[in-house]
């Protein structure tokens, strides 16, 4: 397997992982209230569809999901994500190359 393909599949396996996390908050979510699944949706910010404890609940359930398929143990919202001139929570597409970054210091991810 090539180093791109594998970097694709790294990366399809994260964002699985966050589509997964969103459908498990979306159950407890009202119809007009539930996160798309898109990597342009807002997660963070003035046009999101998700309060402060929202977000956080889809923080831990992304990192327990990491946890149960990866084996390894993330913090996403660390004194790291906060410092961060754009806010890796911003879109589902920015907190996937938050994750795989953090991945790929772990040496899970290329």
């Amino acid at each position: 397997m090539s180093d791109k393909s594998e970097q694709t599949s790294t990366e399809q396996m994260v964002i699985d992982i966050v589509y997964s996390a969103i459908e498990e908050i979306n159950n407890d979510l009202p119809k007009g209230r539930q996160v798309g699944t898109s990597v342009d949706t807002i997660l963070f910010g003035k046009s999101s569809i998700l309060d402060s404890l929202g977000l956080v609940n889809l923080i831990v359930a992304v990192e327990q999901q990491i946890e149960d398929e990866l084996d390894v143990g993330l913090s996403l919202a660390d004194e790291r994500a906060m410092s961060q001139k754009s806010s890796p929570f911003r879109t589902i597409g920015t907190l996937v190359q938050y994750i795989l970054m953090l991945l790929r210091e772990t040496g899970i991810a290329n």
